[in-house]
């Protein structure tokens, strides 16, 4: 029995995220991984593969960067979970609220959908309504029903549980106002991602685009973008932004990119990179709003917010610490940033050395590149995506997605160049021939889908 089998005989789907199971990697890729060294990754067969899942981009500074490892062993050896909150619990709140602007408060927790939820209880609690809205484009806020009854996988969800949960379109302010006024007095929140590799608030007439060295809150269009225009009628309205900020947090800025937007939501979710790894995720917001989970003043209505034996694990706070301490000394942002316009340079000139160009590309900010394959109809295809990523593990690099830290650099930048030159040979050919003969296995499949 191989790996990938007995994973699946123990664990439903095979892995404790869908984003790792079996269907999102082509065939060829190793069932399961033993290790991890800055920006590599060893299978239980010591195969040694360059990596740009990054563990789901919770990694910044390269696997077992040596400063946060040993910060966070060193709180194991104090004790790592205490009677009545830690030092390393309040340093950590305050490092938090001195680095985030819109942050007066924070609640920590161990995972993402935790503190989305929370935030949506608070906001429902400050507002004393009950619709949340959220865009279609953005793919997952939550694991809790809230959120996952929007999906298709909405099986063993009861339909009144998303009831108050309503879609619109990122971009498109009228189709948030169409909510606010179909729905006077009853939206609690509106919550979104402020950007993604498809989806940013910038108009395309914006004159300087997006880049780390021209970042929005320095353009004088700021104010106007989408992401203020939801503020505003949010604001109008009486209502509350959440930014969930799970993977723009520590890698579009070290102030969340709110800072690079020029914003301050009312409340903000923060997880994945903020300790290069470790569990940690967080709640942050303005002080009245977060108030409502205080156990102060006397006699005041109480909100149960979030409670949780581990949410304050010594161990994952005192890696947020180290890693916020980096990021305070070394230009990390910078890097991400610089990288990934080298990535997409690079694959540029190797497509078109190929002649493939324009059939296989990096869409997106520099910061949040998604990979684009077409087929020879300039068709959108898995088939060709699986294609690609098959060939890029077979030449030792590992690239479900493009998350990027600072253990990448040249020499990975060199190894990705060949990896990029013969996975293109295939992909040409593919496009000549077609995909029969070439695929190894089942193309990747979404996460979201009715049906397996």
């Amino acid at each position: 029995m191989n790996h990938r089998q007995r994973l699946a005989l123990v664990i439903p789907g095979g892995a404790h995220t869908y984003s790792r199971g079996s269907d999102q990697f082509p065939s060829n890729a190793p069932d399961i991984l033993v290790r991890g060294e800055g920006a590599w990754v060893w299978d239980a067969n010591g195969r040694k593969y360059l990596d740009y899942g990054m563990s789901l981009r919770a990694v910044t500074l390269g696997y077992a960067n040596p400063r946060v490892t040993e910060a966070a062993c060193d709180a194991a050896r104090q004790g790592n979970n205490l009677t009545r909150p830690s030092l390393l619990e309040l340093e950590a709140a305050e490092m938090l609220v001195g680095m985030i602007d819109s942050a007066d408060m924070v609640k920590f927790a161990k995972n993402g959908s935790n503190v989305t939820t929370a935030a949506v209880k608070v906001a429902r609690s400050f507002t004393r309504r009950n619709l949340v809205c959220v865009p279609r484009q953005h793919p997952f806020f939550s694991f809790d029903d809230w959120f996952i009854g929007t999906t298709p996988m909405s099986r063993g969800i009861p339909r009144e549980h998303d009831a108050h949960t309503r879609l619109f379109d990122y971009g498109r302010i009228e189709t948030l106002e169409k909510i606010f006024s179909e729905h006077p007095g009853e939206v609690a929140a509106v919550m979104l991602e402020p950007a993604t590799s498809h989806t940013w608030p910038c108009p395309p007439s914006c004159p300087s685009g997006i880049s780390w060295e021209n970042p929005c809150y320095l353009c004088p269009e700021n104010g106007r973008n989408f992401l203020h225009s939801v503020q505003a009628l949010c604001h109008r309205h009486g209502a509350l932004l959440i930014l969930d900020e799970m993977i723009t947090g520590f890698r579009w800025h070290p102030g969340g990119a709110q800072r690079f937007f020029g914003l301050q939501p009312d409340l903000s979710t923060f997880g994945k990179a903020m300790a290069n790894g470790f569990s940690v995720a967080a709640l942050a917001g303005r002080r009245e709003v977060m108030a409502v989970g205080a156990i102060e003043p006397e006699g005041g209505e109480r909100t149960f917010l979030l409670s949780s034996t581990h949410g304050a694990e010594m161990c994952g706070l005192a890696a947020f610490l180290e890693t916020a301490r980096i990021y305070k000394e070394e230009n990390v942002c910078g890097h991400l940033w610089k990288y990934g316009g080298q990535l997409r340079e690079v694959l540029t000139e190797e497509a078109e050395k190929a002649g493939v160009k324009g059939y296989v590309r990096l869409v997106g900010p520099d910061i949040a590149l998604a990979l684009e394959t077409l087929d020879s109809e300039g068709e959108s295809s898995r088939g060709f995506l699986t294609l690609f990523a098959q060939e890029m593990v077979r030449h030792g690099v590992l690239m479900p997605w493009v998350a990027i830290s600072t253990a990448h650099g040249e020499k990975e930048l060199s190894l990705t160049r060949t990896a990029f030159r013969g996975a293109l040979q295939t992909y040409q050919k593919a496009l000549r021939e077609g995909l029969c003969g070439l695929l190894e296995g089942p193309e990747i499949r979404p996460v979201f889908r009715a049906k397996n």
